[in-house]
């Protein structure tokens, strides 16, 4: 088997506070999660899923806060927002507490990929879903780069019939 490419910033702490940008893809870049008309994406059942999924990742780990995403009919495009430092209200004075799990990034992109994987093959008829090994990703590092990733992201279904499934286009 060749070597992989490494993905990963090295010697980067993924479970560090940091906004991370993140493209999963479908296995073969099959598009089985929706269509885009007019520019718009149409989510079907497995589109669905994958979006109630991404959205439940909060609740599953308590460092894990979502921004900007979009489900595209091959691949998911979101920010994902690692804070450690998660504050408990009490009252007038919110502290920090110091009881919060830490999560790396490649644990909750392993996890919504298993949850996803399981709810779509659950609900078909033919379980045969999957997502392409591993990810991509990039750390967000200022606020110019997290506008930009944000307008990319907002805009990626009007590039779609420009792009469509092409794997260059994927990654800005």
């Amino acid at each position: 088997m060749p070597n992989r490419k490494a993905n990963r910033l090295k010697n980067y702490d993924y479970s560090q506070n940091g906004y991370y940008f993140v493209t999963i893809c479908v296995k073969d870049k099959q598009e089985l999660l929706g269509k885009v008309e007019n520019d718009n994406v149409i989510l079907n059942d497995c589109g669905k899923i994958v979006e109630t999924c991404w959205l439940a990742l909060p609740s599953r780990y308590n460092n894990c806060f979502l921004d900007t995403f979009i489900v595209m009919p091959n691949h998911i495009h979101g920010i994902i927002i690692i804070n450690n430092d998660p504050i408990v209200g009490t009252g007038f004075k919110p502290v920090p507490t110091s009881t919060t799990k830490i999560y790396s990034l490649s644990e909750i992109i392993r996890g919504f990929k298993t949850f996803s994987s399981r709810r779509i093959n659950e609900s078909s008829p033919m379980p045969s879903f999957r997502w392409q090994r591993s990810f991509y990703d990039r750390v967000i590092r200022n606020e110019d780069s997290l506008k930009n990733i944000r307008e990319y992201i907002t805009n990626n279904s009007l590039k779609w019939e420009l792009d469509g499934s092409k794997t260059e286009n994927l990654f800005m």
